[in-house]
C-alpha cells in the first residue's frame, strides 16, 4: 500500500510544484505508515525520476508512452487508476492546476472516491481526514472531511516550502492498456512560450493593469521583472485590449498564481482579479488612486504614478544586486 502522486514535467524537466506535491505525499505516507509512490508519464530520463527521492518518493512508476508527452485527460486518468490499483493506493494526490482539474475528477468518479480541490493543509486525522481549502474566491476557508475509502487530494501549488534531502527513488516501468477513446482528442498544434519565466511556477511576479496607460509603457514592467528574475502578468482588461497575450492574464477567469511576491502596478483590485492572486505570500500594490480596493488586500502599498515609481524601483533593485 502506498500514497500515490501524479508528477508533471515539461519536455522531460520536472516542475517545481511537482516536487512540492511529492514532498506533500511523502509526509502523508510517513504519518499513515505507508510509502510514497510517484507516477510519471511520457518521455523523461531515469535520472530525473530518481531525483524525486530527494523529496521523499521511494518508488517511481513510469508509463513510457510518447503520446503522454501531451495532456490527454482520459489517458492520464487511466494511467493513474492503473497505478492506484497496482499500489493499492487509498490516497491519491494531484496538483490543483490545469492538468489536475481535468484528471483528478475522472479518477475520483471511477474509484468512487471523495475529492478535495485546492488543498492548503496536510490532512488532520484526529477527527477523520480533514483538509483545509479556500472558498468564495479565497475570502474564506472550509474544512472538508473525506469519509470515503479512497481519497483524492488536489494540492494548491506553492503552499509548502521545499526541503531537499539526499534520497533516491527506484524506477519501475508500468504497462497500461489504453483504449482508443483515451486518445480521442487529436492535438494538432502546441504553442509554447519560451525565453520567459514560467508564470505558473514563478516565485516572483510583476503584474500590470490599465494604469500602465498603453502597451508602449510595458517595458517598465518588463525591466523590473528582469532585474527581479520575475514573471510578468496582467489584469483581464489588459489582455482583452491585446496589450499583452492572454496567457499572462491572472484572475478568476484567467490563471491563478501563488508567488512569494506579487507586485501589482496600476491594477485597481477588482474581486475577479484578487481571486487569482490572493494566495500570494506578499502583495505590493502601486497605484496613484489611494482609494483603490487593492490596497485593502496589500501587505505594502505605494501611492503614486507608476511611470515615475517603476524606473526608480528598478534602479534601486539593480543597485542592491550590485552591492550584495
Amino acid at each position: 500500500m502506498s500514497v500515490l502522486v501524479l508528477v508533471e514535467h515539461t519536455d522531460g524537466i520536472i516542475k517545481k510544484k511537482s516536487f512540492e506535491a511529492v514532498q506533500y505525499t511523502a509526509d502523508i505516507a510517513k504519518k499513515t505508515g505507508t510509502s510514497a509512490t510517484a507516477l510519471v508519464l511520457g518521455t523523461i530520463a531515469n535520472s530525473e525520476m530518481e531525483a524525486l527521492g530527494n523529496y521523499g518518493a521511494q518508488k517511481v512508476l513510469h508509463v513510457a508512452d510518447e503520446r503522454l508527452n501531451e495532456l490527454h485527460a482520459r489517458a492520464y486518468a487511466s494511467a493513474l487508476i492503473s497505478a492506484a490499483k497496482k499500489e493499492d493506493s487509498k490516497i491519491i494526490i494531484t496538483l490543483h492546476d490545469i492538468n489536475g482539474r481535468v484528471v483528478a475528477p475522472r479518477v475520483a468518479v471511477k474509484l468512487n472516491a471523495g475529492l478535495v480541490a485546492g488543498a492548503l493543509s496536510y490532512p488532520d486525522t484526529d477527527k477523520g481526514f480533514v483538509i483545509k481549502k479556500a472558498v468564495f474566491s479565497g475570502k474564506a476557508f472550509a474544512y472538508v472531511n473525506i469519509t470515503s475509502d479512497v481519497k483524492v487530494i488536489m494540492l494548491m501549488a506553492n503552499t509548502f516550502p521545499l526541503k531537499q534531502s539526499d534520497g533516491k527513488a527506484t524506477v519501475e516501468k508500468l504497462d497500461v492498456t489504453f483504449i482508443d477513446k483515451d486518445f480521442g482528442i487529436k492535438i494538432k498544434e502546441v504553442s509554447k512560450v519560451t525565453g520567459e519565466v514560467s508564470l505558473a511556477d514563478a516565485e516572483l511576479v510583476v503584474s500590470g493593469g490599465r494604469g500602465m496607460k498603453g502597451p508602449e509603457n510595458w517595458g517598465l514592467i518588463e525591466d523590473l521583472a528582469k532585474e527581479l528574475g520575475a514573471a510578468t502578468a496582467c489584469s483581464r482588461p489588459v489582455a482583452d485590449a491585446h496589450w499583452r497575450p492572454h496567457h499572462e492574464h491572472v484572475g478568476q477567469t484567467g490563471g491563478t498564481v501563488r508567488p512569494n511576491l506579487y507586485i501589482a502596478v496600476g491594477i485597481s483590485g477588482a474581486i475577479q482579479h484578487l481571486a487569482g492572486v490572493n494566495g500570494s505570500k506578499t502583495i505590493v500594490v502601486i497605484n496613484k488612486d489611494p482609494e483603490a480596493p487593492f490596497f485593502k488586500a496589500a501587505n505594502y502599498g505605494v501611492v503614486g504614478d507608476a511611470m515615475e515609481i517603476l524606473p526608480r524601483l528598478t534602479e534601486a533593485v539593480r543597485k542592491f544586486k550590485q552591492h550584495k
